[in-house]
């Protein structure tokens, strides 16, 4: 599990479910947060500890049928989580997937950056303590439409520029099994969305537009090839000020008249307002829910 708000649903019969899962631990401290959904109780979030991790993901239940989601609510950058076993009294098959299936491309933003200080307030602790792509705008939509999500997204990315000494952008990493640093590729036919966002352009900054539009129209050409049915909505930044927010609407509406020549499937989708109530100014939990409504 390397993508940020990956998860994975079980269905148990018995009162407990532990979890054994290791942690890449990644730069020798980096630990990861999983969000525990228990049912339809309110979701819980918990952080790993070590290489090796056993954790009680539920205990003291009603006897009988039980599901429980775990989603990984960090990114890429902090390493991978590999879960190794479920011991529950019985497994049983999971509830039935739902069909829509949608992937939400971006930055910090759609990876839940800076929107949850549950566990240490802003400003405290690690940079990705306050990650939490669970309560990004992503899922929110996806849980609010009954659909699945798939996030590609990490942070600092940006379209031709990225913030951070970056030296990449996403057009190259989206097609990674591991958005951070990785020479695997991904099989795009194992997941093909019926709607996919795009909202890229706040590390970028105020870019020549010639060159901007040029690299949008190409990113979204080879979406095309990857998702030939999918339905492809750009926005704007939710964090931009009112000058970038401005450029990002001339350049979008460019890139989708330069597409709507061939392809009658591309959208677009403008944000009137700026997003910065949490972390570093970006997006807060009630932002995020505001983003997804």
């Amino acid at each position: 599990m390397w993508a940020p708000g990956i998860y994975i649903d079980i269905s148990f019969e018995g009162t407990y479910c532990i979890m054994k899962i290791n942690d890449e631990v990644k730069y020798g401290r980096s630990h990861n947060y999983i969000i525990v959904q228990v049912d339809d109780e309110k979701p819980g979030r918990i952080q790993t500890q070590a290489k090796e991790n056993t954790i009680i993901l539920a205990s003291g239940l009603k006897k009988g049928k039980h599901r429980i989601r775990i989603c990984k609510s960090t990114e890429a950058e902090i390493g991978y989580l590999q879960p190794t076993a479920f011991i529950v009294k019985k497994m049983i098959p999971p509830v039935k997937k739902p069909s829509r299936k949608m992937e939400f491309i971006g930055d910090s933003i759609t990876c839940g950056m800076g929107n949850d200080e549950s566990s240490q307030p802003c400003g405290k602790g690690e940079w990705y303590d306050q990650n939490n792509a669970w309560m990004a705008y992503g899922p929110i939509t996806a849980r609010e439409l009954n659909a699945r999500w798939h996030l590609s997204a990490i942070s600092g990315i940006g379209l031709v520029h990225s913030c951070c000494d970056k030296k990449t952008v996403m057009p190259p990493l989206f097609t990674k099994l591991d958005l951070s640093n990785d020479s695997i590729p991904w099989d795009f036919k194992r997941y093909q969305p019926n709607l996919v966002t795009v909202c890229l352009g706040q590390n970028d900054g105020i870019q020549d537009s010639a060159i901007f539009c040029k690299a949008y129209v190409e990113f979204m050409q080879s979406l095309r090839s990857y998702y030939p049915q999918a339905t492809l909505v750009m926005l704007t930044s939710p964090m931009a000020g009112p000058e970038l927010r401005t450029t990002l609407e001339h350049y979008l509406l460019a890139v989708e008249k330069q597409l709507k020549k061939k392809d009658k499937k591309i959208h677009h989708y403008f944000f009137k307002k700026q997003y910065t109530k949490g972390c570093s100014a970006h997006p807060s939990g009630k932002d995020q829910a505001e983003i997804a409504a």
